[in-house]
């Protein structure tokens, strides 16, 4: 069964754009690959352009022949640039769609990952949290 979450970044005006991620979202999966591996601005921008996601992983810099059917390790699989679905069915969205077990926002002015879990109000986001969902 999948555990779903959002993936954003807040910009300095406070303005949210969000891409969705269907597997392993609980803090000890995406939470932990978010902190150790999407920790700058440049990082979760260029993540977030691919829009919505498959599987989260390490990187999203994959080789030649990744796919969803040919998966890389440790390569992000993206709807649209691996699976081949249409991008206007998964770019990015302005603001954070309800639904999601999790929501995890990048606060470019605070320079840190935020989290909630089903829309209980965001906290930050810290390895102790990851070790212990």
């Amino acid at each position: 069964m999948a555990t779903r979450s959002r993936i954003g970044i807040k910009d300095k005006l406070g303005n949210i754009k969000s891409v969705y991620c269907h597997w392993d979202g609980y803090p000890s999966n995406n939470g932990k690959l978010l902190l150790e591996n999407y920790n700058t601005t440049k990082k979760v921008k260029t993540l977030i352009a691919l829009g919505d996601i498959s599987f989260l992983r390490e990187t999203i810099d994959c080789p030649e022949g990744h796919s969803f059917d040919t998966p890389k390790d440790n390569c992000t699989i993206f709807y649209h640039r691996d699976r081949g679905e249409d991008w206007e069915h998964v770019k990015p969205i302005l603001g954070l769609a309800s639904g999601e077990e999790y929501d995890y926002v990048f606060d470019v002015k605070e320079n840190k990952w935020t989290y909630q879990a089903y829309g209980r109000g965001f906290k930050d986001l810290t390895p102790e949290v990851c070790k212990e969902a």
